[in-house]
């Protein structure tokens, strides 16, 4: 079975790496950032393609990971595009996007004769490396069943959740209360430095009462210690708190803190903090820190 990937950023590319790893022929690569392509095909064996058709004209199931809505819709429709003699051809789109996008980009592959399949990750870049993703899966179960195999060769947890576009708003929805917690965590840990607390006792009560979470787990740490390295970047968890507060509209629902969290992410954009790790909001509570420092 012939695997090609289209974006090989952090996570691709050690999706790309574990498949290889457990046997799969990875054959076909491509990312606008050509140099990175190009590294990991020297590295995998593999093909990296200049064209979007070459991709599927060399694999028989496509990993999709691209940044956002713009980006998905135009490898799927723009003048390069994946659905070029695709007929036969599985691919698999792991973005955080729109449901509604993941519907239209299904039926312009039903139109070629190709399959979609939404596979989301609510993992980090670790994971996906070592195989043990957390893999939310919409679409025709059929088609599912078909990807099964590979998809558990990536994940240690593999959910189906119902037609197209249903994992897209499962993902949304983690991704918001997420962030949410993450912004709540930065602001009590902000509140007990300037209360004077220690902040190592205070992550070890949080952990063993009602204030305990799983970013407390992930980011707690790295927010006391100014540890910002990017496993999930500011700047999207802004743009997956917005597909979320999208949804909240349509549905006639108004989502307060997932407002005010999407707003402060924004924030970090806006002060060129948005590459950091969605860790990096606590920068914007604590006092002696650049937010302290810009609101004085």
């Amino acid at each position: 079975m012939n695997i090609g990937f289209v974006g090989v950023g952090r996570m691709g590319a050690n999706m790309a790496r574990r498949l290889q790893e457990r046997g799969f022929h990875v054959t076909t690569l491509f990312d606008l950032n050509r140099a990175a392509s190009t590294a990991l095909a020297q590295e995998l064996r593999a093909a990296a393609c200049p064209t979007l058709g070459d991709v599927t004209a060399g694999a028989e199931i496509i990993f999709t990971i691209v940044s956002d809505d713009n980006a998905m819709r135009a490898i799927f429709s723009g003048d390069d595009n994946l659905l070029v003699n695709a007929s036969g051809k599985l691919f698999i789109n792991c973005a955080t996007v729109s449901p509604g996008l993941h519907e239209e980009v299904e039926k312009l592959a039903t139109k070629a004769g190709a399959e979609t399949l939404e596979a989301c990750m609510a993992s980090s870049i670790t994971q996906a490396r070592a195989g043990s993703l957390y893999l939310i899966c919409g679409g025709a179960e059929e088609t599912f069943r078909r990807a099964e195999p590979i998809l558990r060769e990536l994940s240690s947890s593999l959910r189906f959740v119902g037609k197209t576009g249903e994992a897209a708003k499962v993902k949304a929805l983690v991704n918001m209360v997420m962030n949410i917690n993450t912004a709540g965590l930065a602001e009590g840990l902000a509140l007990g430095h300037e209360l004077r607390l220690d902040l190592a006792m205070l992550r070890e009560v949080f952990a063993q009462t009602g204030a305990a979470s799983r970013v407390l787990q992930t980011d707690g740490e790295d927010m006391q210690n100014r540890d910002h390295a990017t496993f999930f970047s500011a700047a999207h968890a802004a743009k997956d708190s917005g597909i979320a507060l999208s949804l909240a509209e349509a549905a006639g629902l108004d989502l307060p803190l997932a407002r005010a969290t999407k707003q402060q992410y924004e924030r970090m954009i806006a002060e060129g903090l948005g590459e950091l790790d969605k860790s990096g909001i606590a920068e914007l509570t604590f006092q002696d820190r650049y937010g302290g420092r810009r609101q004085r």
